[in-house]
């Protein structure tokens, strides 16, 4: 059984994005990384849902929820509150 998979939208040179790579990989959270520098309709997505802005990184969850530049914790909560979800 596949899991619905996240998605992340970020930059190359984004630290933020990076770090929240990192905590997506250490949960083993499926994840699809979208390069919003390489992808006009990605980044036109991210200016929408982030009020003209290109806050980054922006993930998007399988449940339809939106986060944007969230801390270590906050999204590893997150990851672990989908997992027991999809059990």
């Amino acid at each position: 059984m596949t899991h619905p998979v996240i998605k992340v939208f970020g930059t190359t040179w984004c630290s933020d994005c990076k770090r929240a790579m990192r905590v997506l990989n250490d949960r083993k959270a499926q994840f699809e990384y979208i390069d919003i520098e390489k992808d006009d309709a990605a980044a036109e997505y991210v200016i929408q849902v982030n009020n003209g802005n290109q806050s980054v990184p922006t993930i998007v969850f399988p449940d339809g929820s939106v986060m944007v530049e969230p801390s270590s914790a906050v999204l590893a909560a997150k990851v672990e509150s989908l997992n027991g979800a999809s059990r």
